[in-house]
């Protein structure tokens, strides 16, 4: 394993960099939206699903859906090329707002109508400053238009109970999210104001609104901590770090080998069975049209599945300080330890002694330092989107993620190295020479 004595890393720099991202990203369409616009400053090129596509070698594009998933690619100039795909999510577990999305509440409260997005833990989500960002549908004469809204100042909360009325508080809560997770949205004069609210900080007439996807979003600021600033703190760092992460290696790879594929898609936490999702079509039509606008044939794509490699990357729990019986008793990442590659016999990740083998020489070839997650044998993990995209599309995977703390609560913690670890082993992986079939396996590093 290397260590990080062999290369210097900005550190500070780079986990500054993800906490200005995950700012402008409280939810997947703004998560898009800013990557986008990272992509088109390095000039790439937008292509619409519904257009032709008339790829140049040397190229550099990208393609959204649903405006919450993107995929971005860089064509080689040589024909006969394999993909080589890093895909991570956009989105994060939070509350909805419902299409009836106000409730009249007891003693003069309005409360907002919401239901769980994905696997949240709920407490923390009480006490806190919360406001609304998402996506809103507006009628511009005859046509429809999408517009994203971010409320930027502190508009709603969700009030615990007092310890006096409920004295069994920290003996353990079940909430439900109808009666406990509503949040207070103003007194009973706000009942009808949620829509003109959104109109006057879209600068639009009320009426124009034809729909929306609002989620609440914590307001509270990414921010170092730690006695050293070792550790980093900021909502929805699953999986912005490994989202961000592996875009600002894909951007400055000193050169790009291979179909370079960069995919971020949303509604992972809810199973990937969407449009959008890692399950659906999307990945599958965007290497099939690369493919077909390069001259290639069928034959010429089944070949080039054969030889690609994909990294799935999303985010691993970290050792807990306070709960360490909790982690299997060998493998146990720590944060600023380096990359973690997952593990599960039962194929939740995709990792294998093939795939494990390939992303371990790339980290030697980086000098990243990496550890290995399992969960522990008597309890159930998760899963994520490695294994759910290769039901479309056939690709040896290997599932990683970085450490860290209280996964799927609204200000999750982190290491402040990791993420430029992560940056190193995505610009190797993208420049390396790699060569991974059933026949054959070999790993050159980059000339850089």
């Amino acid at each position: 394993m290397c260590t990080e004595e062999k290369i210097k890393f900005p550190f500070k720099e780079t986990s500054q960099g993800l906490l200005d991202f995950v700012k402008h990203s409280p939810t997947s369409f703004h998560a898009v939206r800013t990557a986008s616009e990272m992509l088109e400053k390095e000039g790439f090129v937008h292509l619409a699903e519904s257009s032709a596509w008339d790829l140049e070698p040397d190229g550099k594009y990208y393609v959204t859906r649903n405006g919450s998933s993107l995929i971005a690619f860089c064509v080689p100039r040589e024909k006969e090329a394999a993909f080589r795909l890093f895909c991570s999510h956009t989105d994060s577990p939070s509350f909805k707002v419902k299409e009836g999305p106000q409730l009249s509440g007891t003693a003069g409260y309005t409360k907002l109508n919401v239901e769980q997005y994905g696997g949240a833990l709920r407490a923390p989500w009480f006490d806190r400053p919360l406001s609304l960002a998402g996506r809103v549908l507006v009628q511009t004469g005859n046509s429809i238009e999408t517009r994203l809204v971010q409320i930027d100042r502190d508009l709603l909360m969700i009030p615990s109970l007092a310890i006096h009325m409920n004295r069994e508080a920290n003996e353990g809560m079940k909430y439900n999210v109808q009666t406990d997770l509503c949040p207070v949205f103003g007194d009973e004069s706000a009942i009808e104001s949620l829509r003109p609210l959104i109109a006057r900080e879209m600068g639009v007439q009320e009426e124009a609104i034809l729909s929306m996807d609002l989620f609440l979003y914590n307001r509270q600021r990414g921010t170092f901590i730690g006695a050293n600033e070792e550790f980093l703190a900021a909502p929805r760092l699953d999986d912005l770090q490994c989202m961000y992460g592996s875009l600002i290696g894909f951007l400055n790879a000193p050169q790009h080998r291979a179909v370079s594929v960069y995919g971020a898609f949303d509604n992972e936490e809810t199973g990937s069975e969407s449009r959008q999702g890692a399950a659906s079509t999307f990945l599958a039509d965007v290497l099939t049209r690369i493919n077909a606008a390069r001259g290639g044939s069928q034959e010429d794509y089944f070949r080039a599945v054969a030889g690609s490699f994909l990294i799935s990357g999303d985010n691993a729990h970290a050792l807990h300080p306070n709960h360490p019986e909790k982690a299997d008793p060998v493998n146990r990442p720590q944060m600023n330890q380096g990359v973690v590659i997952k593990f599960n016999a039962n194929q939740k990740y995709t990792s294998d002694g093939r795939s494990a083998s390939v992303l371990k020489l790339l980290c030697r070839h980086a000098n990243v330092p990496y550890q290995v997650y399992t969960n522990r044998s008597d309890m159930a993990g998760g899963s994520t989107l490695g294994n759910i995209s290769n039901t479309q599309v056939s690709l040896q995977a290997v599932d990683i993620g970085l450490p860290q703390l209280a996964m799927h609560s609204p200000y999750e913690m982190a290491g402040t190295k990791d993420t430029a670890y992560l940056i190193e082993l995505t610009k190797e992986f993208y420049s390396c020479q790699l060569e991974v079939t059933d026949e054959k396996m070999a790993v050159q590093p980059s000339e850089a």
